[in-house]
C-alpha cells in the first residue's frame, strides 16, 4: 500500500469499500474515490483540506475525491463507519459533487430526514458487499446513488461557492504531487528546501502550509513513510539492516535506529524478533516522533488506537 496517496485494494474490481473501526486516527493522505465516515458513537477531530472540526454522535462527514484529510483522536473513544466508493459509481451525479462544508451535522440530517436513510445506506452496503447475493453490485450503487442525489438536494451549493479558488487548487495540486514523488522517491536525498522549492513555496511558508494541512511536520512525514517501507523490507526480503537503511533514505545505522525505534517502538533487530509482523503498525499511536508530536497509524491502514 502507497504511503500517503492511498491506491485502495478491493477484493473485485466493484470498487466500493466498507468498514467500522472503534478509536481509530489515521495520518493525512489522498486518494481519489470518495469517502464518508459517519460517527456511530462518541467523537473525532477530522481535518479535511484546510477545515478541522470535532464531528459527534450522528455526524456525517464528506471527504470528496482528492482531499488530503486525516484524523488526529487520541484520547477519544469513537466508533466510525467508512464507506469508500470510486466515483463512478454515482455516474452524472459526480458533476459539482462539491458541499458547502465537509461536516454534515446529525442536526441538519434530522431535518432534510437522512439520518435513517444514511445509517440505512451503511447497514445495507455492509450487508451486501459480505453476502454477494445475485445483484449485489446494482443494490450497492443503486442505493449509493439515491443517498448521494438526496444529500445534494438538501446541502446544495450555490454556483459561487461551487467556483474553486485557482490559486489554492494549484497549491492542492503541488501537494499531491510532492506526496507522490515522495512515496516513489523515498530513497532519495529528499530535504525540506527541496520539498519547498518544489511547491515554490518558501521554507517557512511550505511548513507552516505543510503541518496545517497533515497534521505533522514535513520531517515527521518523510520519516514514517521511510519506516514503513523499512519495516516491509525487513519483514520480506531478508537485507541486512545497513542495506535496509541505506535503501530506505536513512544517512547511517545510527540514525535508522533511532528513527525507527521512535516511531515503532522498537530497533530493527527488535522487529525482527516480534512475532506479529504487523506490530509495528499498531505501535504508531501513543508514540512520539523526534518531534515530541502524536504520530498516528501507518500509512493509512486503519487500526485500532491502543490505549
Amino acid at each position: 500500500m502507497k504511503a500517503f496517496h492511498e491506491v485502495r485494494n478491493y477484493d473485485s474490481e466493484y470498487m466500493v469499500w466498507h468498514s467500522r473501526y472503534e478509536n481509530v486516527g489515521f495520518l493525512a493522505h489522498w486518494h481519489k474515490e470518495i469517502e464518508l465516515i459517519y460517527v456511530r458513537s462518541g467523537s473525532c477531530l477530522l481535518s479535511i483540506t484546510d477545515q478541522t472540526f470535532l464531528a459527534h454522535a450522528g455526524d456525517l462527514t464528506v471527504c470528496e475525491s482528492g482531499m488530503i484529510h486525516y484524523s488526529d483522536s487520541h484520547g477519544m473513544d469513537n466508533v466510525l463507519d467508512f464507506l469508500i466508493f470510486d466515483t463512478s459509481i454515482l455516474g452524472p451525479l459526480f458533476q459539482n459533487p462539491g458541499f458547502m462544508h465537509p461536516l454534515i451535522t446529525k442536526a441538519e440530517l434530522d431535518t432534510f430526514g437522512l439520518s435513517g436513510q444514511l445509517t440505512d445506506l451503511i447497514d445495507t452496503v455492509s450487508r451486501e458487499l459480505e453476502q454477494k447475493k445475485p445483484f449485489y453490485q446494482e443494490v450497492v450503487s443503486s442505493s449509493i446513488q439515491a443517498f448521494w442525489a438526496l444529500l445534494k438536494r438538501c446541502h446544495p451549493r450555490t454556483d459561487a461557492e461551487q467556483l474553486p479558488d485557482d490559486r489554492r487548487s494549484r497549491m492542492l495540486g503541488d501537494l499531491q504531487d510532492l506526496l507522490s514523488y515522495i512515496d516513489e522517491h523515498y530513497a532519495d536525498n529528499i530535504t525540506l528546501e527541496f520539498a519547498a522549492s518544489r511547491m515554490n513555496f518558501s521554507n517557512s511558508h511550505f511548513s507552516k502550509t505543510f503541518k496545517k494541512l497533515m497534521g505533522i511536520n514535513f520531517v515527521t512525514y518523510l520519516n514514517l513513510v521511510r519506516v514503513e517501507r523499512a519495516a516491509s523490507q525487513l519483514r520480506n526480503t531478508g537485507k541486512k539492516i545497513t542495506d535496509v537503511a541505506l535503501s530506505c533514505g536513512f544517512n547511517n545505522i545510527r540514525t535508522f535506529n533511532r528513527v525507527f525505534k521512535e516511531i515503532t517502538g522498537y530497533t530493527p533487530s527488535e522487529f525482527l524478533l516480534v512475532a506479529d509482523p504487523d506490530v509495528y503498525k499498531r505501535t504508531y499511536y501513543n508514540r512520539r516522533s523526534a518531534e515530541k508530536e502524536y504520530v498516528e497509524n501507518d500509512s493509512l491502514t486503519l487500526v485500532k488506537n491502543h490505549q
